[in-house]
């Protein structure tokens, strides 16, 4: 992508004969978050809650049953997984289908879907997903109504620079598409009304996992 970017700035030099390159843009921003873990988790959980998402942090050991109560709250039945989703956060008493290749049409007719994610970022409250092996495809997490989607406190950064830093070898090296979610799937009309579930789900859980109960 980078040479391909050259080649076009090469050609618009040519063409404008050799004009000045613009000035690099100053990045003067913070790129390492002074807050305390603890700190971080806190503000992470309030600016998912600020988007209208549900946010519940559980113990790791209990994330089986917060999957289950999550999915039966929201009369889940039928639940599309990451084809490497571990069995041990699986409850027996739902239909989870594991994607081999769904199509968007089939996933329409799941009631949610449930998968992990590779970085999350406090300040703004947001997932970034990268199509990992409890994230699955980007499909996954756009065509289901109810997205139920697991973070790891650890996998909490402060700052956008901080992910982004953690997710550049997945883009660069891998070429793994980036989902950033903030919250459910939401825009406005003309009047400023809110209206969701126009390009994703209209409904999204977070379950932030801790080793230590909260």
């Amino acid at each position: 992508m980078s040479d391909a970017r050259s080649q076009i700035l090469d050609r618009i030099r040519a063409a404008t004969g050799g004009a000045a390159a613009p000035p690099e843009p100053p990045r003067d921003y913070r790129h390492h978050d002074e807050r305390s873990h603890a700190e971080r988790v806190e503000l992470f959980c309030e600016r998912v809650g600020d988007y209208q998402a549900e946010v519940k942090r559980v113990h790791r050991d209990q994330l089986r049953a917060a999957i289950r109560n999550a999915l039966k709250r929201h009369h889940a039945k039928r639940v599309a997984i990451p084809a490497s989703f571990p069995q041990a956060w699986l409850s027996p008493s739902v239909e989870f289908i594991p994607d081999h290749g769904l199509t968007a049409r089939e996933l329409d007719d799941l009631d949610a879907v449930v998968t992990g994610c590779s970085v999350a970022i406090a300040e703004t409250g947001t997932i970034i997903t990268t199509g990992g092996q409890y994230e699955g495809r980007r499909l996954l997490s756009l065509v289901p109504d109810l997205h139920i989607c697991i973070v790891s406190e650890s996998q909490i950064v402060g700052l956008v620079p901080e992910a982004l830093a953690q997710v550049q070898l997945l883009v660069s090296r891998q070429r793994r598409p980036l989902t950033l979610i903030s919250g459910p799937s939401a825009t406005s009309d003309i009047e400023l009304e809110r209206v969701e579930g126009v390009h994703g789900p209209r409904k999204l859980v977070v379950l932030v996992v801790g080793e230590e109960n909260p």
